[in-house]
């Protein structure tokens, strides 16, 4: 298996409270080439799992193994997209891409990476802008082309859309389709939406509100690119599978907000 949590759990300590549990228990193998989202209400700790296979945090227990090693830090096996693009505003479009890959490639090598995968983002044109003069959903685009530049077989995406309009997210959900078509790349998305969970992925982990744990692990048979009257009733399924999660995150919330 190309991807593996082996019981993994996650705690963080308070000061002066109880340790929080963000995630309980974490069982999952994923194979190499598939692209899977990780839905759960606000707080399950689906950032916090992404954050792990990252190597940017470390479980309380468990392990999570990449290729048979276990995985203790960041490193060129995977590159990661976070909500917010992390542009270096000093620097132009393909200077951004370009940068990760200054100690691995030479001038020629990172010149030839950056236009290709400018090209793949349908940002060409833009190479010699510099950050604020584009648009969020452009922004996004140039740090997924930096992402897709690092030629990491894993890629992470951690709500990659969340702050993005309705008519921008739905273009980069088609680019990124397209983008896993054409590379194969295995990618864990973190998503909360439902509708982009199973427009994008071969598989939807749906994970329980805090401590997060995984209450369906389910294949998304539909032909790519998906259409929306396919994908109808199986949101409802999965609506109606986090209805209770979404419940309980919302009584505690009010609890919380009853006891101060």
């Amino acid at each position: 298996m190309y991807l593996d949590i082996d019981n993994v759990s996650k705690s963080f300590q308070r000061h002066g409270e109880q340790p929080l549990t963000a995630l309980e228990n974490i069982n999952l193998s994923i194979e190499e080439g598939e692209f899977v989202s990780l839905l759960g209400p606000s707080g399950c700790g689906k950032s916090t799992l992404l954050s792990m296979i990252a190597g940017l945090s470390h479980p309380s227990s468990g392990t999570a193994k990449l290729a048979n090693q276990e995985i203790t830090e960041p490193g060129p096996d995977k590159s990661m997209v976070f909500q917010e693009p992390a542009l270096f505003p000093w620097m132009s479009v393909k200077e951004n891409v370009t940068f990760p890959l200054r100690k691995s490639m030479n001038k020629q090598d990172r010149e030839n990476a950056a236009r290709l995968y400018l090209k793949m983002v349908h940002l060409s044109q833009f190479a010699g802008n510099y950050p604020h003069e584009l648009s969020g959903g452009m922004q996004q685009r140039v740090a997924i082309a930096r992402a897709l530049a690092m030629d990491s077989k894993l890629l992470l995406m951690d709500e990659p859309f969340g702050a993005l309009d309705e008519q921008t997210r739905h273009v980069l959900q088609e680019e990124v389709d397209k983008i896993w078509l054409d590379t194969r790349k295995t990618i864990v998305f973190v998503t909360h939406s439902i509708r982009e969970a199973i427009k994008l992925s071969d598989r939807v982990i749906i994970m329980s509100a805090r401590p997060g744990t995984i209450i369906s692990d389910f294949n998304v048979d539909l032909n790519r690119p998906r259409q929306q009257k396919d994908m109808a009733l199986l949101e409802e399924e999965v609506m109606a599978m986090l209805k209770t999660e979404i419940d309980n995150v919302m009584k505690e919330e009010l609890q919380h907000a009853g006891n101060h």
